[in-house]
């Protein structure tokens, strides 16, 4: 039997600190396992375009617009040139490739073998696509909108460096309050570079708790150079963060996604700086007409009360407080009167109406007929003889008289 090759037994043995395997073999099998990706479609923009004359292959670098990760792409001479218009840096492309790891160098590159241009109508369509679905996601949704802060403590400002936005907004807000304080962020504002750094800065200023409002500014530019303030991964940073965001790209016409999203947005940088500071002439002139109108107001309330305090005093009770004590004194004299009058007619009648029935009483009474001469017999139980025949022979009997009573014996009866 031959002998087996080194990478062979060394591919088949365990991985350990004790048996690790040679660079060659994890080059390779790096390699392997890459090669099993195939295909891919990638997008991405050009960063750097090398192309030698007279050279077979050319050398592109891909770089994500949302952030810090790039690629590099070769291409033969022949998918170089089937591009129209020609490839050019900043470019936004889309790549079939295949990716390629070297193992003598241990680097890893992507084979193009197709190269197309997003042209203005696809990049157009995509922003469409990509504002109907933050739209249907709630982020253009006015209630999500924050009120700006009256008088900022501090205004973040992300712009270019040196730029008329720049210049624009400080101005302007200046000249409506001397005092506005800026923490000004210059970044790029267009190209490869542009979303990662806006982003960046745009967390800083988040995340300073005097910052309490933020500015993005630009000025006006093409569908392409605006493209960074469409970027998804931009419109959801500005729908996250704390901070009331400002929104003024480019010019009345211009309309990124951004400005959707923002809490406000600005037609011009312009409008910005008179947007986030008030105008210290016009509020003192508030001030002034307020302070008037107060003035006013509270004269007149004054007046008003001193108008009917005098009348109150006027009043004749207020202008002779007896009157009134003398008025309710006549009238509980008055009211005693009436009352002692109704309580002796009631008695007069009550006393008549007695001696009336006194009367009858008397006349109806036993005893006003024994006092006529009559009187009553009755058994010794109290029973009263109203017959003769009702005696018994030597019966006792009691006889009642006007005064006092005396006691008989019946000897007989007669009918």
């Amino acid at each position: 039997m031959g002998m087996t090759p080194p990478e062979a037994s060394a591919s088949r043995a365990s991985n350990s600190q004790q048996d690790p395997w040679p660079v060659r073999v994890v080059s390779q099998k790096i390699g392997e396992y890459i090669a099993r990706l195939g295909h891919v479609w990638i997008e991405g923009q050009i960063t750097q375009l090398s192309a030698r004359p007279g050279a077979g292959i050319a050398f592109l670098t891909l770089r994500d617009p949302s952030a810090d990760v790039s690629v590099t792409v070769t291409a033969a001479r022949n998918v170089m040139s089937a591009c129209e218009p020609p490839l050019k840096e900043g470019a936004q492309v889309v790549v079939l490739a295949k990716p390629d790891w070297y193992p003598g160098r241990g680097t890893l590159s992507m084979r193009a073998s197709q190269i197309t241009q997003v042209g203005l109508g696809e990049l157009l369509a995509r922003i469409e696509r990509l504002k109907k679905l933050l739209a249907a996601e709630g982020l253009f949704a006015k209630e999500r909108k924050r009120p700006l802060p009256f008088l900022p403590k501090r205004i973040g400002l992300i712009t270019g460096r040196a730029s008329a936005a720049e210049r624009d907004v400080l101005e302007n807000a200046r000249a409506r309050l001397s005092a506005a304080d800026f923490d000004v962020r210059e970044v790029p504002v267009q190209g490869t570079t542009a979303v990662p750094r806006i982003l960046e800065a745009l967390e800083q200023l988040d995340n300073d708790p005097d910052v309490e409002v933020i500015i993005l500014a630009r000025g006006g530019g093409s569908v392409e150079d605006l493209l960074p303030f469409s970027d998804e991964t931009l419109c959801r940073a500005v729908s996250a963060a704390r901070t009331p965001i400002v929104s003024a790209i480019g010019h009345e016409p211009d309309t990124p996604i951004v400005d959707f999203v923002a809490d406000l947005r600005c037609s011009t940088p312009t409008d910005a700086g008179k947007s986030v500071v008030p105008d210290f002439a016009e509020e003192h002139r508030g001030i002034l007409t307020a302070r008037h109108r107060i003035r006013q107001a509270l004269r007149g309330m004054v007046d008003g009360q001193l108008q009917a305090l005098a009348a109150i005093r006027s009043r004749p009770c207020l202008a002779n407080p007896a009157q009134l004590t003398d008025v309710k004194s006549q009238e509980i004299t008055l009211a005693v009167d009436r009352m002692r009058r109704a309580v002796a007619s009631r008695i007069d009648l009550a006393e008549r109406d007695i001696s009336h029935r006194r009367a009858q009483l008397r006349a109806l009474s036993p005893q006003k007929t024994l006092d006529r001469g009559y009187a009553i017999v009755q058994r010794d139980s109290g029973e009263v003889l109203s017959a003769a025949a009702d005696a018994h022979n030597d019966e006792q009997l009691r006889v009642r008289l006007a005064d006092g009573s005396l006691t008989v014996t019946a000897k007989g009866t007669q009918s």
